[in-house]
């Protein structure tokens, strides 16, 4: 069976291997969740307890339909082997296989609206005396054909505050008793956002 699950990223550290060499390392919190609603090929698993009173109607009306509590974070994705799984049931991280490495999807971190060199890694213009193009972007089209930007064109903007796919990502530890995930590498986003694994 895939494992997706949601958790929260606690922070980063490092570990130490057999040689001695320092190996940077990531703690995340998962789980644990709850299957929230089966249909045909797709699962829904939801994550931390909320009171029904902070949710819409049509939310409480969903989880009453499932006789099942509230929670203030739900999550769909596909799966091909659902027929031992069961409304209500808990999803933890000891169903991983620690030999296998998972895929993380999480929101990057906002940096707010940023110049053509930050957002795109552009070179400056020259510093020298006269030059009136330290930081300006320059040219950005022809001007009579076709007399317009085309969509798409590396220029100042929003940047980060993006949902960002990690693959392939070695687990270094599981902690059964905390729900704690230590993962080889970084993960997109800040402490506290929240993030989900997947693992084929």
């Amino acid at each position: 069976m895939s494992i997706g699950m949601l958790g929260k990223k606690i922070g980063m550290t490092q570990m130490f291997d057999q040689k001695g060499c320092a190996i940077p390392a990531t703690l995340l919190q998962i789980g644990p969740c709850t299957i929230t609603q089966i249909k045909n090929t797709k699962i829904q698993i939801g994550y931390e307890y909320i009171q029904p009173n902070k949710l819409n109607r049509p939310i409480i009306g969903h989880f009453k339909e499932q006789k099942i509590p509230c929670f203030k974070h739900l999550k769909e994705y596909k799966s091909n082997n659902l027929k031992n799984l069961n409304i209500g049931e808990i999803i933890n991280i000891s169903q991983l296989n620690k030999n296998e490495s998972i895929n993380i999807s999480a929101v990057s971190i906002g940096k707010g609206f940023s110049g053509y060199q930050k957002r795109h890694h552009f070179h400056r213009g020259p510093m020298s005396h006269g030059s009136k193009n330290h930081r300006e972007p320059g040219s950005i089209g022809a001007g009579t054909t076709p007399g317009r930007v085309f969509p798409g064109k590396k220029m100042a903007g929003r940047m980060g505050n993006k949902q960002v796919s990690i693959k392939n990502i070695s687990i270094l530890k599981i902690d059964l008793q905390n729900n704690i995930l230590i993962i080889k590498g970084s993960v997109p986003g800040k402490k506290g956002n929240v993030i989900y694994i997947h693992q084929k």
